[in-house]
């Protein structure tokens, strides 16, 4: 069932709550103490994130009683928190900072997503931007749409479709294992400009609104992908799994490829079906 309109307001609300409470005030402002590592050196968590992530699950609790909360963080600490998530009647996937290397650098290319999900496939999606305070929202049959406090929601659609030698996509190197990475990068030449932000929020922001033609990454995380697709797919495009099946939560399997346009081409990286870290 989608949500209803008062739904996706309050959930909006709920972020923009957070940015400006937990996560705007840190911003350029966080002492070395308020950023550890988890998995290497490029993979931080701040303050800013645990205590965004936990004012917006103790918010959709209240809101969505019975929900499964998927927080990026919590996840981490505890893997098994992703069990049954495509099958969860209802459940709410938190990424509280996207691009946490860029807001520990003092880089504004960050953000916030919140996917909301029903039995595997995703009916509401929001990128959430705290420095200007703005959004790419979608839901489930109804549109893709940019969104700022002071103005109308405009309704997002794809653009023309690009050649080859002028296309544009988003491919982060640093994420493939370093025996791959030459091979990846060799798909690169054809394609006009293939660069990273390092910040699957923005990467999907820049999709939707026109300035990429697609995306290409080994992980597939819930929190990067589930709100993201979403908005792909609501102005026409293709997202898919390593098996060339459409990725949804439930069928995560890596690499994931987005493309505004269905036909247009992508980079190929060998067999997409192999699995990778």
């Amino acid at each position: 069932m989608p949500l209803s309109p008062a739904t996706e307001d309050a959930l909006i609300r709920i972020v923009r709550d957070a940015a400006r409470d937990q996560i705007m005030p840190r911003f350029r402002n966080l002492p070395p103490t308020a950023i550890a590592t988890k998995t290497g050196p490029e993979d931080l968590v701040t303050e800013a994130d645990t205590a965004a992530e936990a004012q917006i699950a103790r918010a959709i609790r209240a809101l969505l009683p019975g929900a499964m909360i998927v927080g990026e963080e919590a996840a981490s600490a505890d893997p098994a928190i992703l069990e049954g998530l495509g099958q969860a009647p209802l459940a709410a996937i938190i990424d509280p900072v996207d691009g946490t290397a860029n807001f520990a650098a003092g880089l504004a290319t960050f953000g916030v997503i919140l996917a909301i999900v029903q039995r595997g496939e995703t009916v509401f999606g929001l990128l959430h931007d705290p420095v200007l305070d703005d959004w790419v929202m979608a839901r489930r049959g109804g549109g893709a749409w940019y969104c700022r406090p002071d103005g109308d929601p405009v309704r997002l659609a794809q653009g023309g479709a690009r050649a080859i030698e002028r296309s544009r996509g988003f491919v982060s190197l640093a994420l493939y294992p370093q025996a791959r990475r030459a091979g990846v990068a060799a798909a690169f030449p054809p394609f006009a400009r293939v660069n990273t932000l390092a910040c699957s929020c923005h990467e999907y922001r820049q999709m939707a609104r026109g300035h990429a033609e697609f995306m290409v990454s080994p992980l597939t995380k819930p929190w990067d992908h589930a709100a993201g697709a979403l908005v792909i797919e609501e102005i026409g495009g293709r997202v898919t799994n390593g098996r060339g099946e459409r990725w949804t939560p439930a069928a995560m399997e890596t690499p994931i490829t987005a493309t505004v346009h269905p036909d247009q081409p992508a980079p190929a990286f060998g067999d997409p079906t192999q699995r990778l870290p």
